[in-house]
Parts: C-alpha cells; structure tokens; sequence
C-alpha cells in the first residue's frame, strides 16, 4: 500500500510550530483520531510510544516514520505532517527532523504494514521528493504534492 493510497487531506499537516519530539507525537495523534472513534488519542499515542520504546522511528535525512498497531480497528490511517523547524527524534544519523509519517495499522496486519513502510520509505528516499516536501506552504500544497507522487 502506498502513501497516496491512503492518506487524506485531512490528515495532511504542513509547517507545524512544536519543538518536542512528545508534542509531535501528541498533534499526530489528535489528529488521526478523527479517523479511528474507536481509540482515545491516548491510546493512539502510547502505541507510538511503545515502538520508539524499541527504537527511535526516525530513519535518517529529517525523516521520522512513527508508527503503532491497534487492537479493533481494521483500517490503516496516515498522518503526514512538517514542522517549521527540525526538532529532536533521536533518528539514527542524529539530524533533527521535520518530515514525520506516522501509519496506524491493525494489529494483524503485519505483512501490509511491511510493505506500506516499505514504500514510504522508497518515497522519502528520493532527495528531490523531500525538497519538495519541505517547500510546501499549506496543508493543501503538501497533500497535492504527495497525491501525485509516483
């Protein structure tokens, strides 16, 4: 599964003013909730939370890619959101961050939540891709962007 597919407009966030790696978590969180009733935004952030436990998600280049499993919901949601500044993720080269991905998977979905990592990952990859990403001004321009990704 790609981005594109299942990301929404809504849940596109574009040069967010937060400087702690908590209250980023926090905002994607209160935001993906719109999007799964069925989970507090607590209970969103402490599946986040559990994962960074085992490793900080973010993978390098400014880039984060938290993301959590849920029990009794059976559809992945994708919060994509920038900030204004980098701020620290403990990501594995140790440069700030400021684009962050975040999915929130079904619990037993663990090969499709592969994949979709996977593909993310490949997108965020390309240098190009993410100047782009970090030129965006409004939440509608980021969306768009991402839309017509290949």
């Amino acid at each position: 599964m790609k981005l594109q597919d299942i990301l929404t407009e809504d849940c596109t966030s574009c040069a967010v003013p937060l400087s702690s790696k908590k209250k980023i978590l926090e905002h994607i969180c209160n935001i993906a909730t719109h999007h799964i009733p069925e989970h507090s935004s607590f209970e969103l952030l402490q599946s986040l939370l559990a994962r960074e436990k085992m490793g900080s998600t973010g993978i390098g280049n400014g880039i984060a890619i938290p993301h959590g499993r849920l029990n009794g919901t059976n559809h992945v949601v994708a919060v994509l959101m920038t900030t204004e500044q980098p701020v620290a993720f403990d990501a594995i080269d140790n440069r700030a961050v400021d684009i962050f991905v975040a999915l929130f998977v079904p619990e037993d979905c663990c090969k499709d939540h592969l994949s979709t990592l996977q593909s993310i990952a490949k997108l965020l990859s390309n240098k190009q891709m993410n100047k782009k990403i970090r030129k965006c001004t409004t939440n509608h321009e980021l969306y768009e962007l991402i839309k017509q990704a290949e």
